[in-house]
């Protein structure tokens, strides 16, 4: 099908998008998206407090890359990691969980990719996974998280019911969350 339906009436062509009206499959793939998504972000969380290093080893990675105090950080980004993976698979309040993804993904590309470039096969990892997974978090929170989740069956914040209204919450709330914690923590050692 394609992706835009062309009608012709009274000698004028209108164009509707692909999305004017919801489809069981779109909701399919909301569903394997959010639950994909959140499930890995939640195991990333989960990673940095009880496997590896735990949080004292993530905190040390923390100080070393410029996150100060350290173990703070490593407590909040994993925490921060949980809830919003568990928000993203169940998809309650979906809008704020991907803001919350986007600020993490933005954090971590100013603070540890971007100097690396874009692919992730370069040295010390560009921010190619970054960027698809802070992309991905604004798509799903601007489409919203379908008929199979919390949000479909009981969210009252009509304000959210618009692509437009999401947009902004999530990309407010998303790069305003990451401004903060960099304002607050980040403190890089100088350059050699």
């Amino acid at each position: 099908m394609s992706a835009l339906i062309l009608a012709v009436q009274h000698h004028q062509v209108h164009y509707a998008p692909m999305f004017a009206v919801k489809s069981k499959y779109l909701d399919i793939v909301l569903l394997l998206l959010r639950v994909f998504v959140g499930g890995m972000i939640l195991a990333h969380g989960h990673y940095k407090i009880f496997r590896g290093g735990k949080i004292a080893g993530t905190a040390g990675w923390f100080e070393s890359i410029g996150m100060r105090p350290g173990k703070i950080n490593a407590l909040m980004a994993s925490y921060t990691e949980i809830i919003v993976g568990a928000l993203l698979i169940v998809g309650f309040l979906t809008p704020l969980a991907c803001a919350g993804m986007i600020a993490l993904m933005t954090v971590a590309i100013v603070t540890v990719h971007r100097k690396n470039g874009f692919f992730l096969s370069n040295p010390g990892q560009g921010i190619e996974y970054c960027a698809m997974i802070l992309v991905t978090s604004l798509a799903l929170g601007v489409l919203g998280a379908g008929k199979y989740s919390v949000d479909y069956k009981v969210i009252p914040f009509h304000y959210l019911n618009t692509a437009g209204h999401r947009f902004l919450v999530v990309v407010v709330l998303g790069l305003g969350g990451a401004a903060l914690q960099m304002a607050a923590a980040y403190r890089p050692g100088k350059t050699q």
